[in-house]
């Protein structure tokens, strides 16, 4: 069978479930401020003196062997009472241990261009944006200039700020909403690992043609390309997994608002799921059909992002507003 539809007759899959939480104890420090860059800190306990510095970093900064590796090569990447230490180097209670997590001698290849950024959040580690649709999000072959990673290159430009650009996730090109950036590479590595978690999760609102039935559900079809084309997907038995659960929000004739939550992460999979469910999005020039004077785009927004902080582990969770170019075809 190419693919199955659940209905959920119980729990709702849009329940606002709690995200874990972890400590700054957990982490075995919280972080500060230095004069250079973003640093970690770590008080070594009674309990651990004379343990090399990197089980400490490893321990009880949650640090990985690839973090580490580029840290140590910094002037000020490990440092031990304030001076450059080596990671076989043993530590003594009392002393502090600093570690610098952002890189300030790699170079960025993203060239920083002037363009629309639309802060949603953002401090040390991460920001947060509300995407603009019509914007691609990484340089590519044909557009190194004007995409997302561009624009937020020259807004730190601007603000004197030495943060790199380092993606977590994408939106396709057409897509509106929230999306993350990590500033240093230790929360990219952080955030990445949550992805298809329940600490990462974001929920769509899309605009389709016709409405589901069943109005709530879970679509599970495999996702594969479709022959001699390079960009669009199909639902394929001999595809990658892929589920997508769904609910019905507002009707309004012939279209329906529907709320949708990913399980699984690939390429075009809510279009392709819907389309498969015989609602396409609404203006989807590839698996529906387009009429630019409704709207220019698939009906498409990332409506809520929940994430577990990489550094301090709080729990966050934004939300943006229906664009009007979709709110517009409701009415």
């Amino acid at each position: 069978m190419l693919a199955y539809l659940t209905i959920i007759h119980q729990k709702p899959p849009f329940e606002k479930h709690s995200l874990p939480c972890y400590t700054q104890k957990k982490r075995g420090g919280g972080p500060v401020d230095g004069e250079k860059g973003r640093r970690l800190t770590l008080t070594v306990a009674s309990a651990w003196d004379g343990e090399k510095i990197d089980t400490l970093l490893r321990r009880e900064l949650g640090l990985s062997g690839t973090v580490i590796k580029r840290i140590k090569w910094l002037e000020d990447g490990i440092l031990l009472d304030g001076v450059r230490a080596i990671t076989g180097q043993r530590a003594a209670a009392g002393q502090v241990l600093s570690v610098r997590v952002d890189d300030p001698d790699r170079p960025d290849a993203v060239l920083p261009m002037p363009g629309p950024v639309d802060v949603v959040y953002e401090d040390q580690d991460l920001l947060v944006v509300n995407k603009a649709p019509g914007v691609t999000v990484h340089p590519g072959p044909g557009n190194g200039r004007e995409t997302l990673c561009n624009y937020i290159a020259y807004y730190y430009r601007q603000k004197g700020e030495p943060s790199g650009v380092h993606p977590v996730h994408r939106l396709d090109r057409g897509t509106s909403g929230l999306l993350v950036m990590a500033k240093h590479p230790l929360a990219q590595e952080r955030l990445k690992g949550q992805l298809h978690t329940d600490a990462f999760r974001r929920i769509y609102l899309a605009v389709c043609d016709g409405v589901p039935v069943p109005e709530q559900g879970r679509v599970e079809a495999p996702i594969g390309r479709v022959p001699g084309s390079l960009i669009m997907r199909q639902a394929d038995p001999s595809g990658q997994p892929a589920a997508t659960r769904y609910r019905v929000v507002e009707r309004a004739g012939d279209r329906a608002l529907v709320e949708l939550a990913l399980e699984t992460g690939r390429t075009h999979q809510i279009r392709v799921h819907m389309a498969w469910l015989g609602c396409p999005l609404t203006g989807d020039f590839l698996y529906g059909r387009e009429d630019r004077a409704l709207i220019a785009r698939p009906a498409l927004h990332s409506s809520e992002l929940f994430l577990t902080h990489p550094i301090t582990g709080a729990a966050l969770h934004w939300t943006a507003p229906l664009p009007e170019d979709m709110a517009a075809l409701l009415r």
